[in-house]
């Protein structure tokens, strides 16, 4: 009779404390880089690199200073919603990574697959007149397009993996650079094109010769309009009532909803079941019947359409801008779903709650600059430390688990009958055979 599996002896819960002490150790590793640079500096006191330390394990609960220059703590709405504002782009670009993972492919292109789904987004949201269709009908066709694009975008190293058998970093690495570059050209060129003279916006805005470059407000044109301009915008669904003072939208209940179907799809469905199967050992997947090569293109068009549903989410949410001269750097954002789906052990529902961390370290960020003499870049030395420790994680389930295969070593092989018997029964078996072969030699 098979014994159950203690809890803390499972697979899945050795991942998840392994994910959690990467985490704390790289919190860890920030707060005493903190106090190094705090002792350092002739600007920070003693004082002021505990307060440094303390917004690290707990930035999102401040609320400021109060009048004796003391920070104050308490819940922060505002901090709340824009921390689940953040986490909605990163959790869509962690499904994208993880997803990818689960083919066996790593999926280095979000950041390009992010790209072409912001342009396209853009464009629809600001070239179709809000006076002539429904802003909900435009924020639909945006949102699809933003997909449709990631998505053909991310099948171009699928099918390069998929025919050609090129590695899919280097195809994603050129894609990422080839779709930079194709987003400022597109922006810049609009301004010599002629899409549409009229005003279609309660703000008196129109695409002035069809230019989508924010040419309205002073020191904006390396910026597109936003969305709000056309007056398309995602709704807020009350959201913005429980956390005042925020940019927080319905994009992280569409976020979730993603990770979830992404969830069921993979771990319910005979698709997502070939997905695994093409991931844990291609050429025996195709023994078995499964199309390997189309399974590989899926693959990265899906985490493409992930990606992109991110940068959609993030620019249709009406307040943000886009700095469209992109063709010398890349969406840091894009980056991040690598280590998001680290984190999560590339499961989908592990995604939103590492989503929601890493957007939380990016409000700590935000609190470190404002009330400390830190900047923000102290966090994302605190990501990389915790993107390093994830890629030890299998060390860090070995030394979880060594303690049951030292117990299950010696005194295992000791329980265990002897194979002793066995020999006899296999001298018997082999004597016919013997015998046969004597009586072979005596007839010649």
């Amino acid at each position: 009779m098979n014994e159950r599996t203690p809890l803390l002896k499972k697979d899945g819960t050795q991942k998840l404390i392994a994910s959690l002490i990467s985490i704390i150790l790289g919190l860890v590793f920030g707060s005493i880089l903190v106090l190094i640079v705090g002792a350092a500096s002739k600007v920070i006191t003693g004082k002021g690199s505990w307060e440094g330390v303390s917004l690290i394990f707990a930035g999102l609960f401040s609320t400021g200073r109060n009048a004796a220059g003391n920070l104050t703590w308490g819940i922060n709405a505002a901090n709340f919603g824009n921390m689940l504002f953040r986490a909605t782009p990163l959790i869509m670009c962690g499904l994208s990574v993880a997803i990818s993972q689960k083919t066996g492919l790593f999926n280095i292109g979000a950041p390009g697959q992010y790209l072409m789904g912001m342009l396209v987004t853009l464009i629809i949201s600001l070239a179709i007149p809000a006076t002539a269709v429904p802003p909900i009908i435009i924020w639909l066709l945006a949102f699809l397009g933003g997909i449709l694009a990631g998505a053909l975008w991310g099948s171009i190293p699928g099918l390069m993996k998929a025919m050609l058998n090129i590695n899919e970093v280097i195809a994603c690495i050129m894609t990422n650079w080839i779709a930079a570059n194709v987003v400022t050209w597109v922006f810049d060129a609009s301004r010599f094109s002629v899409i549409s003279g009229e005003y279609f916006c309660q703000n008196k805005w129109h695409v002035a010769n069809g230019a989508f470059q924010n040419l309205a407000e002073n020191t904006k044109s390396g910026y597109v309009y936003k969305t709000v301009w056309n007056n398309v915008a995602t709704p807020r669904l009350g959201l913005d009532k429980i956390f005042p003072g925020s940019q927080i939208n319905a994009g992280i209940l569409i976020a979730i909803l993603f990770a979830i179907a992404m969830y069921i799809v993979i771990n319910k469905t005979t698709f997502g079941f070939q997905l695994k199967a093409c991931g844990a050992n291609r050429h025996a997947a195709r023994y078995a019947g499964i199309k390997d090569k189309r399974n590989i293109v899926l693959s990265m068009a899906i985490a493409g359409g992930l990606a992109a549903a991110g940068a959609s989410l993030y620019s249709l949410s009406g307040n943000t801008e886009f700095f469209w001269t992109t063709y010398q750097s890349l969406p840091a954002i894009g980056f991040n779903g690598i280590p998001v789906a680290l984190l999560a052990i590339n499961n989908p529902i592990g995604v939103i709650f590492s989503g929601i961390f890493m957007a939380m370290l990016d409000i700590v960020g935000v609190q470190l600059t404002k009330l400390t003499a830190y900047n923000e870049y102290i966090t994302d030395v605190i990501i990389a430390a915790i993107v390093y420790l994830s890629a030890f994680a299998l060390i860090i389930r070995m030394l979880l688990g060594g303690k049951k295969k030292k117990a299950d070593g010696p005194d295992a092989n000791a329980e265990k009958p002897a194979p002793a018997p066995a020999a006899p029964v296999a001298e018997e078996a082999a004597k016919p055979a013997v015998e046969e072969i004597k009586e072979g030699g005596e007839q010649a």
